[in-house]
Parts: structure tokens; C-alpha cells; sequence
């Protein structure tokens, strides 16, 4: 027998239980997204109009990243129907460039345990900021060119709202947070100041006044001496050259500031990829009035990023962009990270705090394993002060019932199933297992993951038992119940021995 004939005699088109990763599984994504969905659901997603953070422990395979790519479908549908109250949605679930340019920081021969164990608040704020700016600045620049997550402009980003201050703001975070590769980034910035209309003629001059006052100062200090001096006499005079010294000053100051400005925000923002040279050139475009009293993000310092945060925000809100939605997912898998509890833990648990976690407009969806739970529940008092997971919209195990598990088994096969078809998982089965043995043992898989395992293999080998001109459509108890306590025998002994839980 083939699988694909017997799915195919219960009017089931293709296999729905083929895919193990919410990533990758069209079933999922193509019907599943708008049916199925856990119990905690609404506590975990919340109000989009205000948005608020939710933390969720979960076993592998219990459906985290299903939770995250649902949400940014109704957060797309949302923004869709609600385009004067739609937040920027930002999906931090890849964690690899972020941990790869901070690790660069430091000497390559240091262990990435006392590496990670710097990793601070402020990275994962520079990280957010720049997923958010980028994706302002991409969506001022190309409108309807949009890939970002729940990014929906039905019209151009109405930029002629901003006042003089808040173009400002926008430029001053592009320079140190915009870290888009399709253009240059100078030229990109460029670009953006012109469509912002920073750059007047007026501007232009104001703001590079000191090479003309060099050059003009030096070219009538230098015909002055020649007058006096007579020919080429004046080139000894040391009174001369502290002149043309003097005259070139304000553009020396100038440019010291600026460069040793670059050279500061290139070394604090650890998890981003600035090359000093562009940070340079853009400080220089910035009008002394806008450059000078900025909270640039230098020395780790917090606060500074709080208050580009509060700017990012304000900005969206002008633009129609109703708070910020983070959606964090995947901490397990960075290469550096390898699924290790430990270096988790040094990355997750610097966001443990409370004037992040409930800062106003602000939600973030914490998607985290379940392994960190064990570390959380044995913290000191200090820490749960600090978090206040109390107020964070918990949820420490993404359970999932037998029950749960039998009916999202009928709804992959109804997504699958042909017109006029209404096929449910107890059709594959002989008599004796009826509805309520299969929601025990569904009960005993615990997570979507291993039933579709278990559902993929049972199937697999029982058409591996017969001929196509022998067909057998029902699985006889005795196979189900073999192949149930294989398959917990293994999935135990792999998570004894490799500490999957």
C-alpha cells in the first residue's frame, strides 16, 4: 500500500501530518491559521490597540512558533481593518546576527559563556531599535514594497505630519539604528533627509560654514601677509600660521566632536553592524543645534535608550502606528546558543524587566522554552521584583489536553480534505478504538509536534504491512497500541539522554 491511498480513501488530499515545523508546514498556514487555535490564545495575544506582553513557557514542539506566525497573520488582518490604530510588529526571532556581532567584540579565544554573560538590557533595546527603525524608514522610502511582519499601508506614511523636531528625531535614530543592506547607508540617509525636506539651501550653508570662513580667512590673512611681508616672506612668520590655525578651528572642533561622537556610538551598540566611517559622515550632515544634547546611545547607558524609544514611538504614533508588538521566539536555536539552558538564560534574562516589560505602547510576546522556567521559579526575590512576571500576562506551560490534540488531529484533515469530504481521525481505525481511547493517548503525547510524529510513523508502518492488491483501510488496535508505546519508549529516552523536554 501507499500512504497517499490510503489518506486518499477517506477524501484526504496529501498527508497532514508530514511537517513537524510551524515554519514550514502549509497545512498550518493555509487553513489551520484562521481555525486552530490553544486555549490561552487570547491572554497571549491580547488587544492590538493596546498592546501589552504576554511571557509563555513551552515544551518543544508545543506550537510557540505556531503562536508567533498566527499572530502576525491577525495582526495583518487587524492593521488591514484598522489602519488608524495598526502597531509596527516586529518579529525578533532571529537571534544570529545580533549574538554573532556581539561576540565579535570580544577576543575570539574567550568562552561564549563569559561572552553572553555581558549581555546587557541595553543590547536587546539597540537590537528592538533597529528592527523598528528599519522598518520606518523602509516604509517612508519604498512604500508598497513592504516585507516587514504585519506591515500593511493601504497609503504612503503621511511623513508631512512630522514637525520640525520629530524629522529631527527620525534622522537622528537613522543614523544609529538603520541597518538596512540594500543601499548604502550614507546614501540611504541622504535620501531620507530629502524626502524629509531636512536639507534646504539656508540649512545647507548654516551648517558648513566653516571651510568657506577657513578658506576665505586663510586666502585674506594670506594676501594681508604678502602685502607686509613682501614676497613669500610671510610663509616664516609664525604670527601666520597661528592665524590660519585659528581660522580653521571651528571645523576642526567639528569634526573632532563628530568623529570621537562615531567612534562612541560604533563601540556601544554592540549588536549592530555600523562601519565608523558612515556613522562619521552622517554625524557631519546633522545641524549643531540637532547634534548637540541628543541622547545617542553611548556607554551602555539605559536611559538614552529609553528615550530613542520614547522618540521611535512618538513617531509612530504620528505616522498612524499605534504602539510597538515584539514577537520573540526561537532563543533556543543561534548557533552559539545550540539549545543550551544556560546561555539561554544569559540572553533572555536581561529583558526581565519591569519598565520594559509594561513600558505604554509596548507589547512583547515572549515565546521562550520551557527550560528556563526551572531557572525563573529558583530566582531571588530581587529578580521577580525587577520582572513583576506577576503582571506580565504568564503562562507557564503551554499545555495542551487530549482533547485539544483530537481536535486539532480533525482539523489538519478537514484542511486536507476533498469537496463534499468530512473525513476525522477515527475513521482510520478499527472498532475498538473509539474516541475516548485515542484522546488518552493523544494526552500521552502531550505537544502537537510528537502527535504528528507518532500520527506520521503509525501510518507509515501499517501501509508498510500490506500490498496495494491487499488493501487494509482500518489499523487494528494491537498496531496503534505497539507503536504508541515504541514511540513514548523513544521520545523518553531521547529526552533522558539529550535533555529535550
Amino acid at each position: 500500500m501507499k500512504i497517499r491511498d490510503l489518506f486518499e480513501h477517506y477524501g484526504v488530499l496529501g498527508n497532514p501530518f508530514a511537517e513537524e515545523d510551524a515554519q514550514n508546514d502549509v497545512v498550518f498556514k493555509g487553513s489551520c491559521i484562521k481555525t486552530s487555535f490553544h486555549s490561552a490564545w487570547d491572554k497571549i495575544y491580547g488587544n492590538p490597540a493596546e498592546p501589552a506582553t504576554s511571557v509563555v513557557f513551552g515544551e518543544k514542539g508545543s506550537g510557540k512558533t505556531a503562536l508567533r506566525i498566527q499572530m502576525i497573520r491577525m495582526l495583518t488582518e487587524y492593521n488591514t481593518d484598522h489602519p488608524e490604530t495598526r502597531p509596527i510588529v516586529l518579529d525578533y526571532s532571529d537571534l544570529n546576527p545580533f549574538i554573532d556581532r556581539f561576540r565579535h567584540r570580544f577576543p575570539q579565544g574567550r568562552k561564549i559563556q563569559k561572552v553572553l554573560a555581558r549581555w546587557e538590557l541595553w543590547d536587546h533595546l539597540d537590537a528592538i531599535l533597529s528592527l523598528g527603525v528599519t522598518q520606518l524608514i523602509d516604509r517612508i522610502l519604498e512604500p508598497g514594497q513592504i516585507v516587514h511582519p504585519a506591515a500593511v499601508d493601504l497609503k504612503p506614511l503621511p511623513i508631512e505630519k512630522l514637525n520640525i523636531h520629530q524629522v529631527r528625531d527620525l534622522l537622528l535614530l537613522a543614523s544609529c539604528y538603520d541597518t538596512s543592506r540594500s543601499e548604502n547607508t550614507v546614501s540611504r540617509w541622504n535620501r531620507l533627509a530629502k524626502k524629509l525636506r531636512y536639507r534646504t539651501w539656508k540649512s545647507f550653508f548654516s551648517n558648513n560654514w566653516e571651510m568657506p570662513f577657513g578658506i576665505l580667512g586663510t586666502l585674506i590673512s594670506t594676501w594681508t601677509a604678502f602685502q607686509w611681508a613682501g614676497s613669500l616672506g610671510f610663509l616664516v612668520n609664525r604670527w601666520f600660521y597661528l592665524i590660519v590655525f585659528v581660522l580653521w578651528c571651528p571645523l576642526l572642533l567639528k569634526i573632532l566632536k563628530r568623529f570621537t561622537k562615531a567612534w562612541s556610538i560604533k563601540r556601544s551598540l554592540r549588536v549592530l553592524p555600523h562601519l565608523k566611517s558612515n556613522l562619521f559622515k552622517i554625524l557631519m550632515c546633522l545641524r549643531k543645534m540637532d547634534f548637540n544634547g541628543m541622547p545617542f546611545p553611548v556607554s551602555g547607558n539605559t536611559e538614552n535608550r529609553y528615550e530613542m524609544l520614547a522618540k521611535f514611538l512618538d513617531l509612530c504614533n504620528t505616522l498612524g502606528l499605534n504602539g510597538l508588538i515584539v514577537l520573540m521566539d526561537r532563543v533556543d536555536e543561534p548557533y552559539l546558543i545550540n539549545g543550551s539552558a544556560e546561555l539561554m538564560k544569559l540572553i533572555v534574562w536581561p529583558i526581565f524587566d519591569n519598565k520594559l516589560l509594561k513600558h505604554e505602547r509596548v507589547g512583547l510576546k515572549l515565546l521562550l522554552p520551557n527550560q528556563l522556567l526551572d531557572f525563573m521559579e529558583r530566582e531571588s526575590k530581587d529578580f521577580h521584583q525587577r520582572a513583576r512576571l506577576d503582571k506580565q500576562n504568564l503562562i507557564r506551560s503551554l499545555d495542551w489536553t487530549g482533547e485539544s490534540l483530537f481536535d486539532l488531529t480533525n482539523a489538519r484533515l478537514a484542511a486536507c480534505a476533498a469537496d463534499g469530504k468530512s473525513p476525522v481521525i477515527t475513521d482510520f481505525f478499527d472498532v475498538p478504538l473509539d474516541r475516548r481511547r485515542l484522546v488518552d493517548a493523544f494526552a500521552k503525547l502531550k505537544v502537537p509536534r510528537h502527535l504528528f510524529k507518532f500520527l506520521y510513523s503509525l501510518f507509515g508502518q501499517h501501509v508498510n504491512k500490506h500490498t496495494d492488491t491487499e488493501a487494509v483501510w482500518k489499523i487494528p488496535e494491537t498496531a496503534f497500541e505497539s507503536a504508541l508505546s515504541l514511540y513514548l519508549r523513544d521520545r523518553d529516552a531521547a529526552e533522558r539522554n539529550l535533555g529535550v523536554v
